[in-house]
């Protein structure tokens, strides 16, 4: 008995050094699995640190989180403007046809919305337990573990990580709350660093837009020019799919000069009234004006773009004088798209500024231009005045004089002649004076710089400036009712190559004949479709019909359409 005791006592020495190397050896992996932990978290922050591409980032962040706490499932909900729900969403652990069978992305409400709600962490052992849970959409896979840690970029909450079903049926422990917590944070940090280099490279976006626009401004552009340019730059830098710029009208209406994307052409030269338009908000209060969905925003029933389905759209004003707006710069996203934020609208606003600024220099060296212009004209008026119609009367006199000498019938018949030409010559010429003369004084009374004007104001709507050539005596011949109804058939015959005729040449020829004034437009266009809207050409006919003339339809052998409008002198 005394040796066996000998050998139970000689092995309790042996069985706790056991149970020492056992508990040892245990802290040494539990040392070593945290110190793996630790070398893979840090590792996961380098990682996301990188990346300074926004979308990536965020793709980066959910990875990471999966695979640090071993998750089957994870995901990144980015919270959207509202604050109260999700504009993103971003998967791992799921296929795309996974994502496909279960419909749209949540928006935050159940479970998720109790993050968003309450931004802290939270740790679950059966999600469908919590009180905020609504279940699951058809064909989305059953989960059970449930881990949530919020997302701050400085004081602001970004979104929520979302982590669930911890492999090997585990649940989730309070270190990896604290590893998801510490990874939340270095992704807070990560997502501001991609903000900032976005807003960045958007602001070099808008520097080199600008300094594109006052290029286009020292080499002489059109203002059309640079109003496409101003838009079409805008479009771009945004992700916007509409572009337009509107200017105000009388009578509180706005006239579209420039239409980008969707239906432009069915758009281009509208004039609509302010009341009812996110351009027209704009104009009116002098500040830009956002809407979160153009097609069903209840302010905005008149506005023409409701029907092209749109989303997001931001109304800016371009420039200021003499208090009122001089344009409006309209931007609109497809359904559905994120909304206009106060940190795109900031770098909007200034290049709105800078682009107000050129419109202005282009108007300003336009004045300049007609002013040069008018100046010339004055010069010619008064050499044709005191030279070229001297001349001529005093050539007429002669041959009066001389044709009392004449003795032969047939000669004196035909000097006669000469002198009647001279005299329908000086007519012409005076009739041409009086028509710089009426540009010169800024009147604009006659028939040709009414015609001119017209002409002028269709260029916007039509792309391109139109072709026009005029004969005869058009301010002397045509009295001022039937002038009237000439620009009025002009406008109407131009508007409709604008909106229906998809043309790229017009050419107008407005003649005067001594017995009848006729207009004539001719582009080459698709023509006039058979069974097309008829009200406004049965309008032009009711014209020439009640002057005592008439109006003819006709479509060239090589496309397109030319419109007559005739009407007798003297009515």
């Amino acid at each position: 008995m005394g040796g066996d005791d000998d050998v139970a006592r000689s092995r309790i020495p042996q069985l706790r050094l056991d149970e020492l190397l056992e508990e040892l050896q245990a802290r040494i992996d539990a040392a070593r699995g945290t110190r793996d932990r630790v070398h893979s978290l840090l590792e996961a922050v380098l990682s996301v640190g990188r990346e300074l591409d926004l979308t990536q980032a965020l793709r980066r962040i959910v990875e990471a989180a999966a695979v640090l706490v071993d998750a089957r499932y994870a995901a990144l909900g980015v919270i959207g403007p509202d604050g109260e729900s999700l504009s993103q969403f971003l998967t791992v652990g799921l296929s795309e046809e996974e994502i496909a069978r279960i419909g749209p992305y949540p928006t935050g409400k159940g479970l998720l919305g109790e993050l968003i709600s309450h931004p802290k962490a939270l740790r679950l052992e059966d999600l469908s337990q919590h009180h905020a849970s609504y279940g699951f959409p058809a064909n989305h896979p059953p989960m059970r573990t449930f881990l949530g840690v919020p997302v701050r970029v400085r004081e602001e909450v970004f979104g929520n990580l979302y982590l669930t079903d911890k492999r090997g049926g585990e649940e989730f422990d309070a270190d990896d709350e604290s590893v998801i917590a510490t990874l939340a944070v270095a992704a807070g940090v990560a997502i501001d660093n991609a903000r900032l280099y976005e807003e960045a490279q958007r602001q070099q976006r808008w520097l080199s837009a600008s300094g594109e626009i006052t290029r286009a401004l020292l080499s002489g552009s059109s203002r059309a020019q640079v109003v496409e340019l101003i838009a079409q730059r805008a479009r771009e830098i945004t992700g916007a799919e509409l572009a337009d710029v509107v200017v105000p009208e009388a009578g509180d209406m706005l006239r579209l000069e420039l239409a980008l994307g969707g239906d432009a052409a069915g758009r281009a030269g509208l004039v609509v009234p302010r009341a009812g338009t996110l351009s027209g908000a704009a104009c009116t209060q002098g500040t830009p004006v956002t809407t979160t969905d153009l097609a069903t925003d209840p302010r905005l029933t008149g506005d023409p773009r409701r029907r092209e389905r749109l989303g997001p759209a931001v109304a800016v004003p371009l420039g200021r004088s003499a208090g009122h707006i001089d344009a409006v710069l309209l931007l609109a996203r497809g359904p559905g798209e994120a909304g206009f934020t106060d940190r795109e609208i900031g770098p909007l606003l200034g290049f709105a500024d800078q682009a107000a600024l050129g419109l202005e220099l282009a108007s300003r060296r336009r004045d300049a231009e007609q002013l040069a212009m008018l100046e010339d004209r004055d010069r010619i008026a008064r050499d044709l005045h005191d030279l070229a119609i001297q001349r001529l009367f005093a050539t007429g006199m002669t041959l009066q004089s001389a044709a009392r000498f004449i003795e032969h019938p047939g000669a004196s018949d035909r000097v006669l002649r000469a002198v009647g030409d001279l005299d329908e010559t000086i007519k012409i010429i005076r009739s041409t004076i009086f028509g710089l003369r009426a540009r010169d004084e800024g009147s604009g009374n006659g028939l040709r710089a009414r015609a001119v004007k017209t002409v002028e104001a269709a260029q916007a709507a039509l792309g391109f400036a139109p072709r026009l050539s005029m004969e005869g005596l058009l301010d002397t011949d045509v009295p001022t009712a039937v002038a009237d109804h000439v620009v009025a058939v002009l406008g109407e015959a131009l508007s409709n190559a604008a909106r229906h005729a998809r043309a790229r040449r017009v050419e107008v020829v407005l003649q005067a004949t001594g017995t009848q004034v006729v207009l004539t437009v001719q582009d080459d266009g698709v023509g006039i479709p058979a069974q097309g809207r008829r009200s406004g050409l049965r309008n032009l006919a009711e014209r020439a019909e009640g002057l005592g003339g008439s109006l003819e339809l006709a479509g060239p052998p090589d496309g397109g359409a030319r419109l007559v409008w005739s009407v007798p002198l003297g009515t």
